[in-house]
């Protein structure tokens, strides 16, 4: 998890006037948002370039912010066209009252991902965080793909399809905040609405990955001691047993000397 994030903000003027309170400091200094200069004025025919004017500034920012409305939504359209060849900061657009119908079209003109407002700053980061791990490692190269090609059955706690943030959020799960798991499960929900999964696809995949997360995390806080993992977790032994066979978890690894086969507790 990176310590810190920086946002730039590229604004028409009748947005600004609703995102502009969101410039500043975020997430305990995690988050920091600031306006670029000389923003640009919708009224003005070049204004539609300011998005590719600024892609060399924007290269020292993690991610760039535009705010996008019905009342400037043409204009949004019109700038990420423009700046397709030449951008390579990742746009993400602050979403006021807009249809999904227009944020598709947004996205095939190169827009990375958005948030609605108002805007939960925990919710932000998480996602810019995720983004820019899905750039870092494309899905053809990541170490999750090659998980998936070498390796059978999966690592503790771990799945091919989980990016470098997800597995780094479920590898220190018992320390995370409540606020900060219901960011993560915000933005992951967030992302499933947007796609063609199911409302029931979608919870399965996020309340899976919690429990496989927290079972892997329990048993390697307890050295690989079922028993004492459960009685932490508050679940009966059986029950945590059944879940750590569920998502194919052995407690062998992370014990100092790999006893014999996992079975079945009695009782």
């Amino acid at each position: 998890m990176r310590e810190r994030l920086d946002c730039a903000v590229l604004s028409t003027p009748e947005a600004y006037e609703w995102a502009s309170s969101w410039i500043g400091c975020h997430a305990g200094g995690r988050l920091y948002i600031q306006a670029l200069d000389g923003q640009p004025d919708s009224a003005r025919l070049d204004s539609c370039r300011a998005l590719a004017d600024a892609a060399m500034h924007l290269r020292r920012y993690d991610v760039c912010l535009v705010p996008v409305s019905e009342s400037n939504l043409a204009w949004v359209r019109t700038a990420l066209q423009a700046a397709q060849t030449v951008l390579q900061t990742p746009v993400m657009a602050l979403v006021r009252q807009l249809k999904a119908a227009a944020l598709n079209d947004l996205y095939t003109l190169g827009l990375a991902d958005f948030v609605r407002d108002p805007i939960c700053p925990e919710e932000l980061r998480v996602r810019i965080e995720q983004l820019l791990d899905e750039r870092r490692y494309p899905v053809r190269d990541s170490p999750a793909s090659a998980l998936r090609e070498t390796q059978a059955p999966y690592p503790v706690g771990v799945r091919p399809d989980e990016t470098p943030q997800e597995k780094a959020l479920c590898a220190t799960i018992l320390g995370r905040s409540g606020h900060e798991l219901e960011a993560y499960a915000i933005a992951t929900a967030s992302r499933c609405a947007t796609s063609k999964e199911s409302f029931r696809a979608a919870k399965s995949k996020v309340v899976e990955r919690f429990e496989r997360a927290y079972i892997a995390a329990a048993l390697g806080r307890h050295s690989g001691n079922i028993a004492m993992a459960a009685r932490a977790a508050q679940k009966h032994r059986r029950a945590f047993w059944a879940l750590m066979r569920k998502h194919e978890i052995d407690a062998a690894p992370y014990r100092t000397e790999s006893p014999p086969p996992l079975r079945a507790p009695d009782g």
